[in-house]
């Protein structure tokens, strides 16, 4: 593949048109491709700031091959390449002098245009301290017994509910993350139905969250319990809920990704019947 296979756009409907059959033909390992155009087109590019989106698909005869976001401040997310794909694509970008701040995808990608970004740049590659691992839901098996009590669904009256437990979240995992009112309509978090697991009595006791249906899929993210909750099947149950509800509301694909360095939530998932589809790795420049 060289160079300028690459198709290179700033419209996210121009690079739909171009690859988006090619991101639905398989909408597991292109979880983040298709995310990150949906929210582009949603939200605009203006959202990002001076500076726009960048989007790109590697085309030979009339085909799709691989595909890129650039999202300011230089966050590079790459569909699955081989080391040649990835190369290419590194001579590419380095000659537009667009240098990404790292790179994120399954792992045999990201090492691939790792090492091609530090060939032609001499920029050094640093794996993150955190791996996660992309799983895919086969058959849904939810807990038996069920913890007792029962699960709500969150609507835009409990903002400020969803709005603390997304804090506190983001503080387990250490992201740095807006969490007020004014901020909230940016985030990540935004765009997620939330569901919480409560005891009896009603007090909350784990979250789960869920992105939109894309592709014909959607991702569970987030699932929080505070640490001192733990260990009482409450992740398990709500997680459940959410992976149900995904699946009533038309998802062929339920996908979430976890701490590969946490054999708790990774045996959970793989209990209530998330196989492995890849690990998923980010490197920073």
């Amino acid at each position: 593949m060289r160079p300028d296979d690459w198709h290179l756009t700033e419209d996210v409907d121009d690079f739909l048109a171009r690859a988006g059959d090619f991101l639905r033909s398989r909408p597991g390992p292109h979880i983040m491709q298709l995310t990150w155009a949906e929210r582009v087109r949603k939200r605009g590019a203006e959202f990002f700031g001076a500076e726009a989106p960048l989007f790109g698909s590697l085309e030979r005869a009339g085909e799709v091959h691989g595909t890129f976001y650039l999202l300011p401040p230089g966050r590079l997310g790459l569909s699955p390449l081989s080391p040649g794909q990835a190369d290419s694509l590194a001579a590419r970008l380095a000659a537009l002098g667009q240098p990404p701040a790292g790179v994120s995808a399954d792992h045999a990608t990201a090492t691939a245009f790792a090492e091609a970004w530090q060939r032609r740049t001499g920029a050094t590659p640093k794996l993150r301290d955190t791996q996660v691992r992309l799983y895919r839901l086969g058959t849904l098996a939810p807990p038996d017994p069920m913890p007792a009590g029962r699960a709500r669904v969150l609507g835009e009256r409990d903002l400020d509910e969803v709005i603390f437990w997304c804090g506190e979240f983001a503080k387990a995992v250490g992201e740095a993350a807006p969490m007020d009112a004014d901020s909230w309509a940016g985030s990540r978090f935004a765009d997620k139905r939330y569901t919480l697991w409560e005891t009896p009595g009603g007090t909350p006791v784990s979250v789960a969250g869920m992105n939109p249906l894309i592709g014909g899929q959607i991702q569970v993210d987030i699932v929080y319990t505070p640490a001192h909750l733990r260990g009482r099947g409450y992740a398990g149950a709500v997680t459940a809920e959410v992976s149900r509800a995904a699946l009533a509301a038309g998802a062929r694909d339920v996908v979430l990704f976890a701490d590969r360095s946490n054999p708790t939530s990774n045996a959970l998932y793989q209990r209530l019947g998330y196989r492995t589809l890849t690990d998923w790795s980010v490197y920073g420049f």
